[in-house]
């Protein structure tokens, strides 16, 4: 964990990567958990007899999982001291490249883009890779944006 004493000091890190965060394992229950809050509940990813039949030979990780599970990956990779709250406030990009297998362990890589002060905080725009363990391809590369509330 790397922590930042101020938002000062966090936007003289601009342009490097701030670290790794810890590993985390999809699971077949965060999967179908997943599914059941967004009505998807393609075979590939709730049926585990079926999809390992299918293209990817056993069940994956819905690819708006993987996304939504990048703010608690990063949770691990740095802190900035003086925050109230950070809040979603977008993205620029995002590409999924390779499925999450279930039980497959996964982890982000932060890159800190840019760091921009705006009316109701400062938005940290960053680009998250999201690693699959074993893997040479990322599961999602996303340009994420935060707003940071000074406490």
């Amino acid at each position: 964990m790397r922590i930042f004493a101020n938002l000062d000091e966090l936007a003289a890190a601009t342009g490097q990567v701030l670290g790794q965060g810890e590993w985390l394992t999809v699971t077949q229950q965060m999967i179908d958990r997943f599914a059941e809050a967004t009505g998807d509940f393609q075979y590939i990813h709730v049926d585990p007899e079926r999809a390992a039949k299918g293209p990817f030979g056993a069940p994956v990780a819905h690819g708006f999982l993987t996304l939504s599970l990048i703010p608690r990956l990063a949770n691990s990779v740095y802190k900035v001291e003086g925050i109230a709250t950070g809040i979603n406030y977008g993205s620029n990009r995002v590409r999924f490249i390779e499925p999450v297998h279930v039980n497959r362990r996964i982890r982000a890589q932060t890159k800190l883009l840019a760091v921009e002060p705006s009316p109701r905080g400062t938005r940290i725009t960053s680009e998250a890779t999201v690693e699959i363990e074993g893997s040479g391809r990322p599961a999602c590369i996303a340009e994420l944006i935060v707003l940071m509330i000074p406490a």
